[in-house]
This record gives C-alpha cells, sequence and structure tokens, in this order.
C-alpha cells in the first residue's frame, strides 16, 4: 500500500488519481471512475470529485493507496 500525503482537509478522487500517477489525465481519471474501475474503501466508486481523507483508501489495478496528512 503506498501513501499519499496531503496538506488540506480533503483530497478529491481525481485529483489523488493524478498526483499518484495512477492516470496522466482528469479526462483519464473520469473515464475509468465512471466505468467503475476505481474502488474507494472496498466499493466501486463512481463520483470523480468524491472527498478522501486521511485514512481512505483507493484501489485501481490491484494497487492500492491511502491518504495521510503530512507530519
Amino acid at each position: 500500500m503506498e501513501t499519499i500525503t496531503i496538506t488540506t482537509e480533503y483530497i478529491r478522487l481525481q485529483d489523488l488519481m493524478k498526483l499518484a500517477s495512477m492516470v496522466s489525465t482528469g479526462g483519464e481519471a473520469k473515464q475509468l471512475i465512471q466505468d467503475g474501475q476505481v474502488q474507494v474503501n472496498g466499493e466501486p466508486c463512481l463520483q470523480r470529485g468524491r472527498k478522501l481523507r486521511p485514512g481512505d483508501t483507493v484501489t485501481y489495478r490491484s494497487r492500492t493507496y491511502t491518504t495521510a496528512y503530512a507530519d
């Protein structure tokens, strides 16, 4: 599991996907999310604007990412 560090209260799903280099563009993230290929906390997520907070997990192509606040 890889950890993505954020400095704000939350990060939107599509932004986390770009930050983690899962995708190269927001359009690519949108398509993958709408196709149901991305899971948030173990459940398929169809909301690209979903707010992720520390402790949430995102899974795509057998890779899992979690969010955490910067120290």
